[in-house]
Formats: C-alpha cells, structure tokens, sequence
C-alpha cells in the first residue's frame, strides 16, 4: 500500500491522501471531535465520543466493547494515519492529540462529508449547537471569508 503523501515544499495534501483520510467514518468523526479543542485532549476521551456518535447514545452510555473498539482502531491505525499526513499531531506517550497545521487543509471536504450524516442524530445535534453554529456553522463561517 502507498503511504499518504504531501507535497514536501509547500506541505500541502494529495487529493489521493485527502480522500483516503475523509474515506473513514471513525477517523472523520475523530476530526470532528478534535475541531473543538485548542489543548491536547486524551484519546480515551475522544473514543467515548466517537463510540458514542457511532451507537447514537450519550458518551457516559457506551458500552465497554464499543468504547474498546474505538480506542483500538483509533490508536492502531487511525490516528497514526492522520499523524502521517501531519493532520494531527500524537503523543504516543501520554495519547494525547491535537489538530495540527495541515488540519486546515480538510475542512472544505469536511463541509461537504457532514451533509452524509444523519440528521435526527446526536452528532448532527451536537456538530449544530457547538458554539451557537456548531461545526458545520465554522466551517460555512471560514470557508466564506
């Protein structure tokens, strides 16, 4: 398999890396949930939100194997996928992580993927109220400006 690339002068993202990033559900709902912190956050954290997107529950309400799931195939491969094409930065010692500097790069897809999610969902919901706008509405917000 072909590792994601970028164009090493400029940083930017391949087209082939965006879209093979945005391909997974769980790694697009690990960047929404990473959109609304500036320090880094645990990934264990983030696994008990992505968990309960998924399961359309409360976090506090995910079951022990769903959460398991999450936290494993987030730290195995998709976080290391997004640390590879710098989109997050990682501290595999204390995993924790944070968007990083090519992060950026994503939301004019990411604007276009949430129109795929469902909308009588908790995340819908929950992208919708973050900061009066939610997600969806910063996004909008920063790709008119």
């Amino acid at each position: 398999m072909e590792a994601l690339t970028t164009d090493k002068e400029s940083s930017r993202l391949t087209a082939d890396t965006i879209l093979e990033l945005l391909a997974n559900r769980r790694r697009r709902y690990l960047l929404y949930a990473l959109r609304g912190y500036d320090q880094p956050i645990e990934l264990s954290s983030l696994a008990e939100q992505v968990a309960g997107w998924e399961h359309d529950v409360p976090p506090e309400e995910v079951a022990k194997n769903e959460y398991k799931s999450v936290y494993v195939s987030s730290v195995q491969c998709h976080v290391p996928k997004l640390a590879d094409a710098n989109v997050v930065n990682h501290d595999e010692n204390n995993h924790s992580v944070i968007l990083s500097e090519n992060a950026t790069q994503l939301e004019p897809y990411l604007r276009l993927v949430i129109k795929d999610e469902p909308e009588n969902s908790r995340l819908h919901a929950e992208l919708q109220a973050e900061s009066g706008d939610g997600l969806i509405g910063q996004l909008r917000a920063r790709l008119t400006h």
